[in-house]
């Protein structure tokens, strides 16, 4: 008898497994992505926000998920990766919203407005703000879901062939800048220009610009511009804390099992905080490193911060009032900003005065 029920046991036994291993097998199909970066494979921080975290999804699903990245220019240029989302050429995309302001103002919201929020702010905002339902809520029209994927920081102010000391020495310049700001510094009388990180160099070894801007000391070192501008300003007054994100079409993100979107958020939010932390670390030896090999670094004079500041606003203003999706979103972000730097201006910003004080020089 216990021979016989023993069989049919191990009987049962191996009929459940029958079943249950294609069951298994169901909720872990393969799936095969390919992710569109703005950015040059030689910026292992911020094009490498996008290795990270197509290595965890790999990692998480067992080899089940994966994500090719693709280097700018690769499968579209760099600044086309939006429009290569949306039209489902790729199921992802890496790169900074304000790249598309041309297209609607409003997509600076999602990284970086001029005298905006810093990088902890932004991500405050985004996370529990309010800022991320009301950024999918204009990504919709984009058949677009985003998600933050790395911060540089606050990055740096540029690099000019010549100092620049007045608002005055701002006119005529041509400038590679993005986002939102190239608005603001055409009211000033500069020409912006928008060009993809890798064409930066030889834009500004041909002459075509006077002047550029990028992210800060580490990859602007990888990407030359000392040797053609040495002139290096600070502060980068817009980008305070520049959100870059991960960009997925909807359809191919609906597609995918619910553990498998799991596990892509968390892969973007791992992303989203190591790319700062890098940041942070490189960009403090790359800067000596910089000085030591010619640059000259510089502070924009208060004139022209103000002067920047006042066109920003006017700027804002108009915009609210002709566009209805950048003034809902600003309406809200304008009074989640006024309260941060409340808050920040109590503890953080007194204790961080208090530490630069206490600094030696060397």
């Amino acid at each position: 008898m216990q021979r016989r029920k023993f069989l049919t046991t191990a009987a049962v036994g191996a009929a459940a497994s029958t079943i249950a291993a294609p069951a298994i097998a169901q909720t872990m199909p393969e799936v095969k992505w390919r992710l569109a970066s703005s950015f040059p494979k030689s910026l292992d921080t911020i094009y490498g926000g996008a290795e990270v975290m197509a290595k965890r999804v790999l990692e998480a699903t067992d080899g089940k998920f994966q994500i090719r990245v693709f280097a700018g220019g690769e499968i579209v240029p760099g600044l086309a990766v939006l429009d290569a989302v949306q039209n489902a050429t790729v199921e992802a995309g890496h790169t900074v919203s304000y790249y598309y302001v041309g297209k609607d103002p409003t997509f600076a919201f999602d990284s970086a407005m001029p005298f905006g929020l810093n990088a902890r702010q932004q991500n405050a905002w985004l996370y529990h703000g309010g800022g991320m339902a009301l950024m999918r809520e204009f990504f919709k029209g984009y058949n677009v879901v985003n998600y933050p994927g790395g911060n540089t920081g606050v990055q740096m102010g540029g690099w000019f062939r010549k100092e620049i000391n007045t608002v005055e020495d701002l006119k005529g310049l041509k400038m590679r800048i993005g986002g939102y700001a190239g608005k603001v510094m055409e009211k000033l009388g500069l020409v912006p220009q928008q060009i993809a990180g890798g064409d930066i160099y030889p834009s500004l070894e041909k002459g075509t610009i006077d002047a550029a801007e990028w992210v800060g000391p580490y990859d602007d070192e990888k990407l030359g511009f000392y040797k053609v501008a040495p002139y290096y300003y600070a502060p980068g007054w817009w980008e305070g804390g520049p959100n870059v994100s991960f960009l997925i079409n909807d359809k191919a993100l609906d597609a995918l099992p619910k553990s498998y979107k799991a596990i892509l958020e968390a892969a973007c939010a791992e992303s989203n905080i190591d790319m700062q932390a890098k940041y942070d670390v490189n960009n403090t030896l790359a800067l000596k490193r910089l000085v030591g090999s010619g640059a000259k670094l510089r502070y924009y004079s208060k004139a022209i911060m103000d002067a920047c500041h006042k066109s920003a606003m006017e700027l804002y203003a108009e915009e609210s009032a002709r566009n209805p999706k950048f003034k809902k979103i600003y309406d809200a972000w304008k009074p989640f900003q006024d309260a941060q730097l409340e808050w920040f201006g109590v503890a953080e910003a007194s204790f961080d005065r208090y530490m630069q004080l206490t600094r030696k020089p060397g």
